[in-house]
């Protein structure tokens, strides 16, 4: 599988008091990432709760703070799926400002359904599979 690439802009909104990037921000780049990949491989989150009552949660992630982004910085978000498990998926991602990584993260996440764990559908195995990289 290919790493899926998503640009953001920082806004004024984004940033603290001393004018960098808010550290939980950088959370919700890395869910757009993940979202964004999903929807690359024509698997729509809403989609999938809706049909098959599941849904994907964070079950652990470890981050490296490296260097600070500012406001009007541009940003690539880089998602890299790693190898799939029975429920999760473990992945990198990384948020890049031109070729410098600024911030770091390893995640898994996983797949449920009424609260408990479940296999990851064999059609984002398949998708997954099938990406060409870039």
């Amino acid at each position: 599988m290919s790493a899926h690439r998503l640009s953001v802009r920082v806004y004024y909104e984004d940033t603290d008091f001393s004018g960098f990037v808010y550290h939980a921000n950088y959370l919700r780049y890395m869910e757009r990432g993940r979202t964004e990949l999903l929807r690359a491989l024509a698997m729509e989150q809403a989609d999938l709760q809706r049909e098959a009552d599941l849904v994907f949660v964070v079950r652990r992630m470890g981050l490296d703070f490296l260097k600070p982004a500012r406001m009007d910085d541009v940003l690539d978000v880089v998602t890299m799926p790693g190898e799939l498990r029975g429920a999760s998926m473990p992945m990198t991602q990384e948020v890049r400002r031109g070729g410098e990584v600024l911030v770091r993260a390893e995640v898994v996440v996983a797949a449920v359904r009424n609260g408990r764990a479940v296999r990851l559908p064999d059609a984002l195995r398949q998708a997954l599979s099938r990406q060409p990289e870039p």
